[in-house]
């Protein structure tokens, strides 16, 4: 494949859940409910079909996190259906069975899979792109020019850099710093009071991080109505800002991802006993069908 490897790195809970809500439900031999996972597997298969060659699904096999112990309000599993919550389980095993690496996450998030996927990717010097296959605005920090980029697989939208600044009037690596500002509603921490979109990219765009703010908001070199305003919630609870800045960081501790490791090789014999109990057995024949095609 000389220096035309492309790698799509897949948010299997975000997948799941946005399934789970929008496909038919549907029921294996033991009479459990698989539709969010069955549809998550004939979305991997749409994937390895329109030509996708390295593929790596990430999981949150435990909703919460090491965040939950830095923030109590930080999100959990609680008001999470039980019947969808009982298919991250059977996700990750299908996943295995159809040949795509799967990393089930429990200390860390698989946001911060993704991420250190993406790193470890994007330093094979084969690789050409790096695809994030999720519109999560977290994995935005992620993004390198237009060699590490998110797809959003339902519009068909894929974020450069320079729509990363469109979006959110930041570069990528102040994004941690943006949403320590705003809040993140999904994630459950709040941002600092007062700050808003436009404030925080208008700042940060001119100071980066954090730390580079003036704490006077006389020394601050942008045009920004109520500035005094920001610049003292932000000296009185900067603390808490770096707190936030702290969940909203993306690690790349885990997992340990080689690129070669990511490409698809066909599934496993399990593969088609999965597809009799959720009597979709054609799920079996295009997985073959794609083996073959690889070679």
């Amino acid at each position: 494949m000389g220096n035309r490897i492309q790698v799509h790195l897949v948010d299997g809970t975000y997948e799941l859940f946005r399934d789970y809500f929008a496909v038919p439900s549907l029921r294996d031999s033991a009479g459990n409910e698989r539709g969010a996972v069955v549809g998550v597997i004939q979305s991997l298969l749409g994937l390895l079909e329109g030509g996708a060659t390295h593929v790596g699904v990430a999981t949150d096999h435990v909703i919460e996190s090491f965040r939950n112990r830095l923030f109590p309000g930080y999100k959990t599993g609680e008001g999470v259906d039980p019947v969808l919550l009982a298919q991250f389980g059977p996700l990750e095993e299908a996943v295995a069975a159809l040949g795509v690496p799967v990393w089930p996450m429990v200390e860390l998030e698989a946001d911060d899979a993704l991420a250190a996927a993406a790193a470890s990717a994007e330093s094979d010097p084969r690789v050409e792109r790096v695809f994030l296959c999720t519109p999560d605005k977290d994995l935005a920090q992620c993004v390198r020019g237009d060699r590490v980029v998110q797809l959003d697989r339902r519009s068909g939208e894929v974020r450069t850099e320079p729509d990363v600044v469109a979006k959110f009037g930041v570069a990528p690596a102040s994004i941690p710093d943006y949403l320590a500002l705003v809040g993140d509603s999904a994630d459950g921490y709040p941002g600092l009071p007062g700050w808003g979109h436009k404030s925080a990219s208008v700042v940060l765009a001119r100071y980066g991080r954090l730390e580079a703010v003036p704490a006077e908001a006389g020394e601050w070199d942008v045009p920004l109505r109520g500035a005094a305003k920001l610049a003292r919630v932000l000296g009185e609870r900067r603390e808490e800002a770096v707190l936030y800045r702290t969940l909203a960081t993306l690690r790349r501790d885990e997992p340990a991802v080689k690129v070669d490791d990511l490409a698809f090789r066909g599934p496993t014999p399990e593969f088609e006993n999965l597809a009799a109990r959720w009597g979709r057995l054609r799920l079996a024949e295009r997985a073959r069908a794609l083996r073959r095609s690889r070679g």
